[in-house]
């Protein structure tokens, strides 16, 4: 009998545990200046099912359009992006708890610059990449999580061709593998900076170590790293070319060059994000303006890409989506369409399938998943 007690508490365990490695959460940063949002949402999501729950939400926390977590779940910091400009634009830290998905806002520092839509960070620093001003703020970060003041601000200068390079406009930040530099797009000026980084420095965090030139008048938005480091894909928002770079010590060098727009589309290319799947073989890059999908790309020998597929994001402007930890599922926000959608991911084909689900909410921009 006892035997049997324990076999049954065991299996009890077992079955209870597996059913909670396949929840996350998902924060979810959006703009509400255009529909009614309270800013941040955290959602339970189910990645057996697909689903997603609602758990908990801010309240009245501006355009928090970009999103980074705390290597220990602890904290979540926020950009606040406002376009008209002025002291609103800034970074906002909040206290996270994973199990019930409340986040306590703690404080809000000014970026000294406009437009900032683009936030990482590390346990000494949190780094913004600011569109509107074309630089780049690097704020302190205190034991309690908040956020101190700005420490450097680095400022690009040029411009392209395009109407939307009139200036530099820094896109994008991003640390290399080995957090030794940190990388920025910049789509003004059709480049990518890499900066020698030194987290413990006062004043001088990044130092300029080298500049790579894009294709002229594509607009360098968001890029990802392969897994294994050696290769930085680089998408472009205004003509939707994907490049290829390999990498190495803060250094680029081209090594091909493709496209997410179909040979016969005919419409506005406003590219966005940029993704690749949890077991590297696979990567995924949104289109916005009139073609509204997403595009998938076979990852071959030497950083190469093979295109899979194009898919509809069935709604509006996918200005992000996220593929879940198990990498069954990938999530668009539209941001115009006001949705998530949710899609099955073929994990041997890369293919995405529409599961018929979706979240209504205010204009989605940013999707992060924790641990609950």
């Amino acid at each position: 009998m006892k035997q049997i007690y324990f076999y049954l508490l065991f299996l009890f365990a077992t079955v209870g545990l597996q059913a909670q490695e396949n929840k996350f959460n998902l924060i979810v940063g959006t703009y509400n200046r255009t529909c009614e949002s309270k800013g941040m949402y955290v959602y339970e999501f189910n990645s057996n099912t697909g689903d997603l729950t609602l758990k908990n939400n801010t309240e009245n926390v501006l355009n928090p359009s970009y999103l980074s977590v705390s290597s220990d779940t602890k904290f979540v910091y926020s950009v606040n992006q406002n376009k008209n400009g002025g002291n609103e634009n800034g970074v906002s830290a909040f206290k996270y708890d994973s199990k019930t998905g409340k986040l306590d806002f703690i404080n809000k520092k000014i970026a000294n610059a406009d437009g900032p839509c683009y936030i990482i960070d590390d346990d000494k620093n949190i780094i913004t990449a600011n569109y509107s001003s074309g630089s780049i703020s690097v704020f302190g970060k205190n034991n309690d999580g908040s956020v101190s003041e700005v420490k450097q601000i680095v400022q690009h200068f040029g411009k392209g061709i395009d109407r939307r390079q009139e200036m530099a406009h820094a896109h994008m930040t991003g640390f290399s593998p080995d957090k030794k530099y940190v990388l920025v797009s910049d789509l003004g000026t059709d480049k990518i900076y890499s900066y020698q980084y030194n987290p413990n420095a006062e004043k001088e965090v990044l130092v300029f170590k080298d500049t790579v030139n894009a294709k002229k008048s594509s607009g360098p938005r968001h890029f990802t790293f392969s897994k294994d480091g050696k290769y930085v894909y680089l998408l472009q928002e205004i003509d939707g070319s994907l490049t290829t770079f390999s990498y190495a010590d803060g250094i680029l060098k081209k090594v091909d060059e493709t496209s997410i727009v179909a040979p016969d589309f005919k419409g506005e290319t406003s590219s966005a994000d940029i993704h690749i799947s949890p077991d590297g073989k696979f990567l995924y890059a949104s289109n916005r303006g009139t073609a509204n999908d997403i595009s998938a790309f076979k990852i071959l020998k030497k950083g190469k890409l093979e295109f899979v597929s194009r898919t509809s994001t069935l709604g509006k402007t996918p200005r992000n989506f996220t593929i879940d930890p198990t990498g069954n599922f990938l999530l668009v926000g539209n941001q115009n369409s006001n949705d998530i959608v949710i899609f099955k991911r073929d994990k041997k084909t890369g293919s995405l399938t529409a599961t018929g689900k979706k979240v209504e909410l205010c204009s989605p921009v940013c999707f992060v998943f924790t641990k609950i």
